[in-house]
Formats: C-alpha cells, sequence, structure tokens
C-alpha cells in the first residue's frame, strides 16, 4: 500500500513538472521573442511608442482596450479579459491567451494520460493550465492597481504643481506621462493623446477610471467633471483629492496591519479541510471511495462544498474590509 501511495504522489509531482517545464519554455520563447529591454526602456510603455513614430490614433488602439457587449462580455473572467488583461499589464492579445491557456490544458492533460487515469489527469489540466494562468493573471491585475493608486497622488501634485505656475491642463497631465513610471505613466499619457485626438477632458479621464478599475481613479473623474460643467480652481480640487487618496492609503495600510491576525486565521480554517482530504486520499485512498456507493454520499458531499464554500465566502467578509 505504501509503494502504490509513494508511485502515485510521484506521477501528481512529475505531472506538475510537466506544467511547469511547458509554461517556461513557452515564457522564454516570447522573452527571446520579444527581446529585452533595460530599466530606462522599460519606464513607461507610451513614451517607447512615441519615440518609434507611433501615430496618436495607432497608440490609443494598442494601449486601450477593445469594448466588448453582449452575452459574452458577462462571462466571469473570460469576458472582461481585454479590460483585465490591461489592467494586469500584459502585452498580449485575449484570443492568445486563451490559446496559451487551452495549449497549457492539452499538453498536461495528455501528459498525465502517461501517470494517472484519465478523469484524474482532466482536472489537474484544468487546473494547471487554465485556473492558475487565471489566477496569476488576476494576481498581477490587483498588484497593478495597487501600484497605480499609490503613484496616483504623487501624479496629482505633479499636475496640481503645474496648473500652480499657469501651466494648461494639458500640458500638466502631459508632464505626468513625461515624468513618471508605468503604470501612471502610460495611463495619464493615454488621457493626454485622447484629449488630443478630440475627446473632452472630463471623458477622457472618466476612461481611465474605468479602464483602471480604482475607485480613487472614479473620485478624479468625478471631480474632473463637477469642475468643468460648474466651474472652479481646478488646482485647489486636484490638491486635496491628491490628500484624500494618499490618507485612504495609509488607513488602508492600518486597517491591513489590525486585521492581519484575523485573515490569516481565515486562510488556515479554508484550507485545512482540503489539507485533511488530501492527507486522507493519499494514505487511505479507499477512504472516500468505498462508500461512494452509498446512497447518502452524494448529498453528504454536497452539504459539505456548500458548508465549505460558505466558510470561505463568511471568513472573507469578516477579514476584509472596503475603504
Amino acid at each position: 500500500m505504501t509503494n502504490i501511495n509513494t508511485v502515485e504522489l510521484l506521477n501528481y509531482l512529475t505531472l506538475v513538472c510537466v506544467f511547469v517545464g511547458i509554461f517556461l519554455v513557452i515564457t522564454g520563447f516570447l522573452h527571446l521573442v520579444r527581446g529585452g529591454e533595460n530599466h530606462s526602456e522599460a519606464r513607461n510603455r507610451r513614451l517607447r511608442m512615441v519615440r518609434g513614430g507611433v501615430s496618436d490614433e495607432e497608440r490609443l488602439s494598442l494601449l486601450l482596450p477593445d469594448a466588448h457587449t453582449g452575452l459574452w462580455s458577462r462571462v466571469p473572467f473570460f469576458g472582461k479579459l481585454p479590460e483585465t488583461l490591461v489592467q494586469a499589464g500584459l502585452q498580449i492579445s485575449p484570443q492568445n491567451f486563451l490559446l496559451l491557456s487551452a495549449f497549457g490544458t492539452a499538453a498536461v492533460a495528455i501528459a498525465g494520460v502517461f501517470f494517472l487515469t484519465v478523469w484524474q489527469a482532466i482536472p489537474i489540466a484544468f487546473v494547471l493550465g487554465a485556473v492558475v494562468p487565471a489566477l496569476i493573471v488576476k494576481s498581477r491585475q490587483a498588484e497593478r492597481q495597487k501600484l497605480l493608486t499609490g503613484q496616483l497622488p504623487d501624479a496629482l501634485e505633479l499636475m496640481a504643481r503645474g496648473l500652480k505656475i499657469g501651466h494648461p491642463v494639458n500640458t500638466s497631465i502631459k508632464a505626468v506621462a513625461d515624468e513618471m513610471q508605468d503604470p501612471i505613466g502610460t495611463e495619464f499619457g493615454i488621457i493626454f493623446d485622447q484629449i488630443s485626438f478630440g475627446d473632452e477632458l472630463p471623458d477622457a479621464v472618466q476612461d481611465f477610471a474605468d479602464r483602471v478599475g480604482s475607485e480613487d481613479a472614479q473620485y478624479l473623474a468625478a471631480s474632473m467633471a463637477i469642475q468643468h460643467g460648474t466651474g472652479g480652481d481646478l488646482e485647489r480640487i486636484v490638491t486635496v483629492l491628491a490628500t484624500v487618496i494618499r490618507r485612504r492609503i495609509a488607513l488602508r495600510g492600518r486597517i491591513k496591519a489590525i486585521s492581519a491576525e484575523g485573515r490569516l486565521s481565515g486562510v488556515l480554517l479554508s484550507i485545512i479541510p482540503l489539507v485533511i482530504m488530501g492527507i486522507m486520499s493519499v494514505n487511505a485512498p479507499g477512504y472516500y471511495t468505498d462508500v461512494s456507493d452509498d446512497p447518502a454520499f452524494i448529498k453528504l458531499a454536497v452539504l459539505v462544498v456548500v458548508l465549505m464554500i460558505s466558510n470561505v465566502v463568511v471568513l472573507y467578509k469578516l477579514v476584509n474590509f472596503r475603504i
């Protein structure tokens, strides 16, 4: 029994290694094709396009995500895949991302058939080839949004200094686009390009807020729209907004530090049932399968899954706060 369990565990590890190898090969090939960039060249994607002679219209078509409507746009994650990839800072089309995910899933499934049964290989291949890349993209999206939110107060203060000494709004926005690093540099550059292309300032800023998915950016868009319609001291508005956003960031940090213990407890309580189930499946493979023919097994299994999901949702709501 111990030898069988060891062989099965080695098969799982081999399947994971196959997936990691395929992922590294694809990633290395893409980096080889794209070529390297030093730090100064990678500072601002839009500026590289400007230096390359790309026109305003071409830059907007490359940097702005496509708008999707219909039933497909309502599918979780995949319906907003173009916006999600842009917010994650990934220079890959949604079609290529889906093709790579499908190729990875198929490759892992084919490799897994040699080590596991079909019903074991297919779920593992789906997790490694589709779910894991989606989680990586979502993680990068959240990281980039956090970075952009942290840069926003500095960008607004730079813009306010330009307005204070008498520069036009367009020039102040362009200063932010030229001086600051990505992601805020390219995003403000897109605003400047949209204005130069004929869009109104409130519309361009609202597109920026919708594109980055940040609540603080929505405050900026609302402030710009109100000032554009009623008038007022834009420099004062931008300065106050920068102070408010900076204090909100500090408050988020304090709340996150205070709730760290509760969030860690929530994670542990959520994964402990899965860990126990995995250990029991390896040490005693018949622990669950021997009673799977019982009429009450399906009902109890569904009840357990519902309770586990409810536990995760409740714990998430208890330890995550909207500020």
